[in-house]
């Protein structure tokens, strides 16, 4: 499988100089279990203030927590996050557990750019990912973190001693599909590739026998509910896409980030099958193989064959 290049967005923590992302499978839309609240650490720790705002948080120190708790003090109405890969813009400020003191904190600037799987947190404290699963957008919350849940990799950066503990107040400012969830559509395209779903929502092709459509294919298979997308406007997108010839697949978003561009800045006939398309949407679009110059360059796709992608809208960014 070949890298995608710089049209695929790359993003870098909030506030936090610390990267990294890895790839983690879940059903999409799944029912989650939240984890586990510890109400001694709703004792000691206190916190105040508007979500998307520098927190006011009273630890009552030494706070030292025997397991990790997780607790919601404020409970948004947006998307929730159900997949450890799932796209989501958190602002955080972490405090020592035993001086009470704040260490670091996130700008808490709203710039939708820092968005990133969540899993990429768990370079920074182990693990983190699950901390957040069913949190929605708009939410608050507080994870007290013993020393072996902060790792001695961030418990040295953050100048955490062995046996200290922290508390990190995460703000779940923005939380996008993890895959597209629109209503299935009725498709009558003969000779056109078939699109099967794991159960996370990702999708595979099924390329059939015979030759290549003449000319640029496009059907919605999943309608989505959510915003159009206009030309113009940051889209977020996963991608696969497969070579007809070799039934190979030559690009994948698929835990990864994904995609971060408008739909006039991709190849003209993607560009052109996505825009007035919905958030929730999934599209499949068939490139003729004389057709896939500019293809070539933004996703590295081989010459001399028809290219089969499949789209999943999970966001635009206002």
């Amino acid at each position: 499988m070949r890298r995608l290049p710089a049209i695929v967005a790359v993003t870098a923590l909030a506030g936090i100089g610390l990267v990294g992302c890895s790839a983690s499978t879940g059903a999409a839309g799944s029912a989650c279990t939240a984890p586990t609240a510890d109400p001694r650490a709703a004792e000691a720790v206190s916190v105040s203030g508007e979500v998307g705002t520098q927190p006011d948080v009273q630890v009552r120190s030494p706070f030292l927590p025997s397991a990790r708790s997780v607790e919601t003090v404020v409970t948004g109405d947006g998307e929730r996050i159900t997949q450890p890969d799932q796209l989501v813009l958190l602002d955080l400020t972490v405090y020592n557990g035993v001086t009470g003191e704040r260490i670091v904190g996130s700008r808490y600037d709203g710039n939708l750019a820092n968005a990133q799987p969540l899993s990429g947190w768990d370079q920074t404290f182990p693990d983190f990912s699950s901390a957040m699963l069913c949190a929605t957008e708009g939410s608050r919350v507080v994870v007290s973190l013993p020393y072996d849940s902060v790792g001695p990799q961030a418990a040295q950066g953050l100048q955490i001693p062995e046996g200290g503990s922290a508390v990190v107040v995460a703000d779940v400012e923005r939380v996008y599909l993890p895959a597209a969830d629109g209503a299935d559509q009725f498709t009558a395209g003969f000779g056109l590739p078939t699109v099967v779903r794991a159960t996370n929502g990702q999708p595979g092709v099924t390329i059939p026998d015979g030759e290549a459509p003449t000319e640029v294919s496009v059907q919605t298979l999943k309608k989505g509910d959510g915003p159009e997308l206009t030309a113009d406007a940051t889209a977020r997108v996963h991608v696969l896409g497969v070579a007809w010839n070799d039934r190979q697949q030559f690009a994948t978003t698929w835990g990864q980030a994904p995609i971060a561009a408008p739909p006039s800045q991709m190849p003209e006939e993607i560009g052109a099958a996505l825009a007035g398309q919905t958030v929730g949407s999934q599209v499949l679009v068939v490139v003729p193989a004389d057709q896939t110059a500019a293809d070539q360059q933004a996703f590295r796709a081989p010459a001399d064959t028809a290219l089969v992608y499949v789209f999943d809208i999970i966001g635009v960014d206002d």
